[in-house]
């Protein structure tokens, strides 16, 4: 664990930095998945939105 010692003998711990690394970019087939992922996320969305529209009204 990396310490340093302030004034007044205080140590202070640092957390250890997590590797860093650059993004890849999307593949088509990976942007293709997205929009079919999008699509279907609206459209439960909707339904889930008309069902309780039908079961305010009475049904």
């Amino acid at each position: 664990m990396p310490y340093t010692q302030e004034e007044g003998g205080r140590l202070n711990n640092f957390a250890v930095e997590p590797a860093v690394y650059s993004a890849k970019a999307a593949t088509p087939q990976e942007k293709r998945n997205f929009a079919i992922l999008a699509a279907l996320a609206a459209a439960l969305v909707g339904g889930l939105i008309a069902v309780a529209i039908f079961a305010s009204q009475g049904g």
